[in-house]
């Protein structure tokens, strides 16, 4: 299993390179009158990497106990174009990507709670972690493809 410091750095740096395509599909339609599908697939390309860097930064968050705080911001800096590179370079620079996922309790009070205890038994479990993350990754952007893009809401039908 990928360290948290190692999928934590690949998520927001893929987050960067999503907004990179897209932006540059957005700028192709624009400018250069590219089809509407590019900007679709870029779009739902950078949609389903920002969901996942949600999730991650959140396992991660947790993992390494940033606190509410800064785990809500780093979901949240993932709606900023490359906000999640500096972030995760601010991260790593402060040793807050240091270690290897708690699979164990650590004789902390924290990991009596029932929350840890959840969050332990998960990532003993990697796969059903991976299946369940993913499940939630796809209802999500399956429930979003039904509101219908940024732009549309709300729908004024």
């Amino acid at each position: 299993m990928m360290s948290p410091r190692g999928l934590f750095r690949a998520f927001a740096l893929s987050e960067g390179v999503t907004w990179t395509l897209l932006l540059s599909g957005l700028a192709a339609k624009a400018w250069l009158g590219a089809p509407d599908p590019l900007v679709t697939v870029v779009g739902g390309i950078h949609g389903a990497v920002f969901l996942g860097y949600a999730f991650v930064s959140a396992l991660v968050g947790v993992n390494q106990r940033w606190g509410l705080g800064r785990t809500v911001l780093a979901v949240a800096l993932a709606i900023v174009p490359y906000a999640t590179i500096p972030f995760e370079k601010q991260v790593e620079r402060t040793g807050r990507l240091e270690g290897d996922w708690r699979r164990e309790h650590s004789g902390d009070a924290r990991d009596d709670h029932w929350f840890d205890r959840l969050y332990r038994w998960f990532i003993l479990r990697p796969f059903v972690l991976t299946a369940t993350l993913l499940l939630a990754v796809i209802v999500i952007f399956a429930l979003l493809l039904l509101i219908g893009p940024p732009g549309g809401w709300p729908a004024n039908d």
